[in-house]
């Protein structure tokens, strides 16, 4: 793709005086108004609004693919991400015809999902205030069934090394059942191991998988890792975190902003990455994410091709649980 530079944020101006009331971003053969481009929405590093819509212009070439056809829910910080946001699943009326979207069934009804299928739709999304897009496991026209999995390493104690560690365990446990693994950084605290999958079984059949996985996986380390969903129960252990695999459920997407005010990206890692001493989990930032793309590439660019069904792997896992 061709590099931009990240915008530099305006410099600080007194009050409101000389803001701009709005900024035109031409994105294909679209016109996209950002209303309020000057405001600060990551306070500790100055960026703004249409800081936040450049970048996802800019990052859009390798994101679209990892997020085409899956159902958005957006997560929306009006005041900026140091006061409470919000989500919004349903897409608004007043949203351009323009825009792909999916009604999907849920309890009691129906929803009707934004479907982010190229950069203008992004733009858009980030000219109404919303930080990160979080994607469905599953995409529209099989909703039921998921083409990733995740594990969530989450950690209660800043000990990353270990989270490393978990995560080269996990990926050594998933390979040995002939899947594939994927690592990425979150931009919050821990690390996401992703799976990509054949849509061959549905979301009831993956959970159970990574329920099984996640179990396996502590019982080989539990002074440090643990499926105990109760936060007063995990003491200083790393929670394995699962409960994305269902239905409905999101998470947030490689090169998603996250709502944390320095304004960290959700990175995807090349898997000799998770050795590095300097791995953090907030390392890439909107500031700093272009240099590493230029200079790398997107470490997942060809994660669709290592998909593999389930159900072997299913039948794996069950068979070395059984007593010999």
């Amino acid at each position: 793709m061709t590099a931009r530079p990240t915008p530099r944020p305006p410099k600080k101006r007194g009050g409101d005086k000389g803001r701009r009331a709005a900024e035109v971003i031409d994105v294909g053969r679209r016109r996209i108004t950002v209303s309020h481009p000057d405001k600060v929405l990551f306070e500790d590093v100055g960026a703004t609004k249409l800081d936040l819509a450049r970048y996802y212009e800019w990052v859009a070439p390798v994101m679209v693919p990892h997020v085409r056809d899956h159902p958005v829910a957006m997560q929306c910080f009006p005041d900026g991400v140091n006061r409470p946001g919000y989500y919004m699943k349903n897409i608004p009326g007043y949203f351009p015809s323009w825009i792909s979207r999916a009604t999907l069934d849920k309890r009691g009804g129906t929803i009707t999902q934004v479907l982010a299928h190229d950069a203008a739709t992004l733009v858009y999304l980030a000219s109404q205030n919303c930080v990160t897009p979080h994607t469905w496991l599953s995409r529209a026209d099989k909703p039921h069934h998921p083409d990733r999995l995740i594990f969530d390493l989450d950690p209660t104690r800043k000990r990353f090394a270990e989270v490393r560690a978990a995560a080269r365990a996990l990926g050594e446990l998933l390979r040995d059942l002939d899947l594939a693994p994927f690592a990425m950084t979150t931009g919050s605290r821990g690390l996401h191991v992703v799976v990509p999958l054949r849509r061959s079984v549905e979301f009831d059949g993956a959970r159970r998988f990574t329920r099984d996985v996640a179990r396996v996986l502590a019982a080989g380390d539990p002074r440090r890792l643990t499926i105990e969903q109760r936060k007063e129960k995990r003491g200083e252990r790393i929670f394995i975190d699962i409960n994305r695999n269902a239905y409905a459920q999101h998470a947030a997407p490689p090169y998603a902003v996250r709502g944390l005010p320095r304004a960290p990206v959700a990175a995807p890692l090349h898997w000799g990455e998770l050795d590095d001493r300097r791995l953090d989990p907030q390392r890439w930032t909107i500031r700093n994410l272009a240099a590493r793309l230029r200079a790398e590439g997107d470490p997942w660019r060809e994660i669709a091709r290592h998909a593999r069904a389930l159900g072997p792997a299913i039948q794996r896992l069950s068979e070395s649980a059984r007593p010999a």
